[in-house]
């Protein structure tokens, strides 16, 4: 999925994790996604960068989609990170430039690892369901991986924890020794928690990760209400997170180890320096006008144009640290 905005913040991401464990709510912003998409963005936002090598969330839905086309994220490019599409409701269909072409259901792991490049498109099917609802989040590649060759995963069978009010399951990482078949390049973890109504539950957690949850469903109580589309930080130092909840309610965890290197997100790319993102750009610019030395490529199988990459600001892309 893309960052589609035609005048993208620079965004500078560390870690700056709270030594100890904490309860900080962040807000969601509204963004268009594509043509008719409106999502909740919650990272990176004022307060908070990154959780763990988590460095963009993105939740959207549930919408009506019925008389709508839905998702409609034309080809983009992107470089030094791994996506994770992850569906509540609805369907989403995959196709990037290595080829590959897969219709991705609630459940299922899409997980594309752009590494030194790779392009990709995300669509509605035609036609498709009512309802749409979903998770867009992105993972930043540490330094020595992060010019690695692209690869896409798909993983119908994920693995499932399950206890009385309680079904989990591990999209990426551990938990409770259920690992998630994706391949990951840094210790972190990835949980979707359903919760029954009168639910009261311990989920094991890994105390030298930081973690953040952001209730999709219902209301859940951490330590206090978290009600849907906001992104609750919590902190590192936990072995475990109490999960309540009076009605049926669910959320995503992400964790992992604080992420200690300095990366500049702007746009669709991660890299370290802004000498790096113009240079990304150029590249992508020059594949569309039809010249340079492919990097990205081409999606087979879209039926429209790719998106042009937004101007550069007029100021220096500079990597400024762990708080602005």
């Amino acid at each position: 999925m893309s960052n589609t905005a035609t005048d993208p913040a620079v965004e500078v991401c560390v870690g700056a994790a709270t030594a100890g464990p904490a309860r900080d709510v962040l807000p969601a912003r509204s963004v268009m996604l594509g043509q008719s998409t409106r999502v909740r963005r919650l990272l990176p936002s004022l307060r908070r960068r990154m959780v763990g090598a988590w460095c963009f969330v993105d939740h959207y839905g549930p919408d009506d989609i019925a008389t709508e086309p839905g998702m409609q994220v034309p080809p983009h490019p992107h470089t030094g990170l791994q996506t994770v599409s992850w569906l509540l409701e609805g369907r989403v269909h995959h196709r990037d430039s290595l080829g590959s072409d897969q219709l991705v259901r609630p459940g299922e792991l899409g997980l594309m690892t752009a590494g030194a490049g790779i392009a990709h498109a995300e669509q509605s099917p035609d036609p498709h369901g009512p309802r749409l609802h979903g998770a867009q989040l992105w993972i930043a590649l540490p330094d020595a991986e992060r010019a690695i060759a692209p690869r896409f995963e798909y993983h119908a069978d994920l693995p499932v924890l399950t206890e009385r009010g309680l079904r989990a399951t591990v999209l990426l990482g551990e938990c409770a020794g259920a690992v998630s078949p994706g391949r990951v390049h840094s210790p972190l973890v990835g949980i979707d928690v359903e919760l029954t109504a009168g639910a009261d539950v311990r989920l094991p957690l890994e105390p030298d990760f930081e973690h953040a949850a952001l209730t999709v469903s219902g209301v859940v109580d951490l330590d206090g209400e978290l009600a849907p589309g906001a992104l609750c930080y919590l902190g590192c130092a936990r072995s475990q997170l109490r999960l309540r909840a009076a009605t049926d309610s669910r959320l995503l965890l992400l964790g992992g180890v604080p992420f200690d290197e300095q990366i500049v997100m702007w746009w669709n790319f991660i890299c370290r320096t802004g000498e790096e993102v113009a240079q990304a750009r150029t590249a992508w610019q020059a594949e569309l006008a039809g010249g340079g030395e492919p990097r990205f490529g081409t999606v087979p199988g879209y039926d429209g144009p790719a998106l042009a990459a937004p101007q550069l600001p007029p100021t220096p892309l500079l990597p400024r640290g762990r708080t602005r």
